[in-house]
């Protein structure tokens, strides 16, 4: 199957309904910003969002635009930049549910889905208080143990949607994100995957033995648009790298409603901004 070729970022968004269980990359694995502003601007309401495994900015102007209720993640940070201000405001005003993950139950419940199961057996949260706020994880006997071995069950996690950005698509629907694996589990778990891409290349990346592995096939792929610089202010391998000014420009001004509703004016609100580099402050 080919995904359906959308004109452009904007188109993708318009797919996204409200209250849709969404899951992102972190920042350093090719999230697809271009469809975040999109959502902003369209005013989507009552989004959850998973972290695989954690989020970053993308997660952050959401909240911070109203867009979303609930977040599942590990962890949620602009990374070197510090913590997200407009997801800890909304955390500890209980504007969102938060609902807290680890990495390793991230990717073993994706990965339940991926192979079509309703749970995955994990061992190394057991004795932490995050059992304590997760009535959906079960700890319970393993069943080919003689003695007593308890072990964790994760429920399969599968969203409505994965949202990324890849460095290419082909004339055949598949897209390539190199070593950036995880992108691939949400791609199988998720009911549908919608994608933005740097270039479109001729052919079929699948049948090129060096790009083969790192390419998704087009049989996950529900919908894909290109979008040049489409992961800014985040960066994509070999293109482009993430931009830290505009990264720290965004932390400093979204510490406040009033700051990020600037941002917003200037960097989402106004199209010749939301991809330029040049527009980056000092």
């Amino acid at each position: 199957m080919r995904p359906a070729f959308r004109t452009a970022a904007e188109d993708l968004a318009s797919l996204v309904p409200d209250g849709a269980f969404i899951a992102l990359p972190p920042d350093y694995s090719m999230p697809a910003m271009a469809v975040v502003r999109a959502l902003v601007l369209e005013k989507k309401k009552n989004l959850k969002l998973l972290g695989v495994p954690v989020l970053g900015m993308c997660a952050d102007l959401l909240i911070g635009a109203g867009c979303v209720r609930e977040v599942e993640s590990s962890a949620v940070s602009l990374g070197e930049a510090g913590l997200a201000p407009r997801f800890s405001e909304a955390a500890e005003k209980g504007e969102i549910v938060v609902r807290d993950a680890t990495c390793p139950a991230v990717h073993t419940a994706l990965q339940a889905s991926e192979k079509g199961v309703p749970f995955m057996p994990l061992r190394g949260i057991l004795g932490s208080d995050l059992l304590d706020g997760r009535d959906d994880w079960k700890v319970l006997q393993n069943p080919f143990a003689a003695m007593e071995d308890p072990i964790l069950y994760v429920r399969a996690i599968a969203p409505d949607i994965a949202l990324f950005h890849a460095r290419w698509a082909d004339e055949a629907g598949n897209v390539w994100v190199g070593r950036r694996r995880e992108l691939a589990t949400i791609a199988h778990a998720a009911r549908q995957t919608f994608v933005t891409f740097e270039e479109l290349r001729a052919g079929d990346m699948l049948e090129d033995e060096l790009l083969a592995p790192g390419v998704i096939s087009a049989t996950y792929i529900s919908a894909a648009a290109p979008a040049k610089r489409g992961a800014w202010p985040l960066g994509v391998a070999g293109v482009y790298g993430i931009d830290d000014a505009h990264l720290a420009h965004y932390a400093r001004a979204a510490r406040t409603r009033e700051g990020f509703q600037r941002y917003l004016e200037e960097y989402v609100c106004t199209p010749a901004k939301s991809s330029s580099p040049a527009s980056s402050p000092a």
